[in-house]
């Protein structure tokens, strides 16, 4: 893993480097959820290992390229997941345990995921792809590339919320 440095950083120049690193990954041939995934592991003090990012792997072309929920933004709540998901075994009570997904972290990811969906106005690879043309297609691929850098950076910056 290539671990940066984010200490002393502001969450606009954090949202810049997630940017930034994730494009150099799609570069590198990492799928769409791979990219976000693997950039928040760079830029956070995670202790999962680097096996991890073999869970993102499906995710890539809208669900193993069935053009369906994009990548990139399954990518992002992954990642968000390593930051504000919860540990659903530190309480032995369901009512708690419920308590913490609708009070806690379903409003932080869903805030997330809507602001993507305002942004673009779909959550469909499809959607967002077709557009573009061809899906091997150049003007496919860097608009790709611009949506997998926008989702790494949110992702970063709800991080930070």
């Amino acid at each position: 893993m290539a671990k940066v440095s984010t200490e002393g950083k502001t969450v606009e120049e954090k949202i810049a480097m997630a940017e930034e690193i994730s494009r150099g990954y799609f570069r590198q041939g990492l799928n769409c959820s791979e990219c976000v995934v693997r950039t928040f592991m760079d830029m956070h003090d995670s202790d999962l290992p680097e096996s991890v990012i073999r869970m993102a792997s499906g995710f890539g072309g809208g669900m193993g390229h069935t053009k369906n929920t994009c990548g990139a933004i399954s990518g992002a709540v992954m990642a968000l997941g390593m930051e504000k998901g919860r540990d659903p075994f530190e309480s032995d009570d369901m009512k708690e345990r419920i308590q913490k997904l609708q009070g806690e972290v379903y409003p932080i990811f869903g805030e997330m995921v809507n602001e993507i969906k305002d942004e673009y106005g779909t959550l469909i690879c499809s959607e967002l792809s077709d557009p573009h043309g061809d899906f091997e297609g150049k003007a496919r691929k860097k608009n790709c590339m611009q949506i997998i850098a926008y989702c790494a950076g949110i992702a970063e910056k709800y991080a930070n919320k």
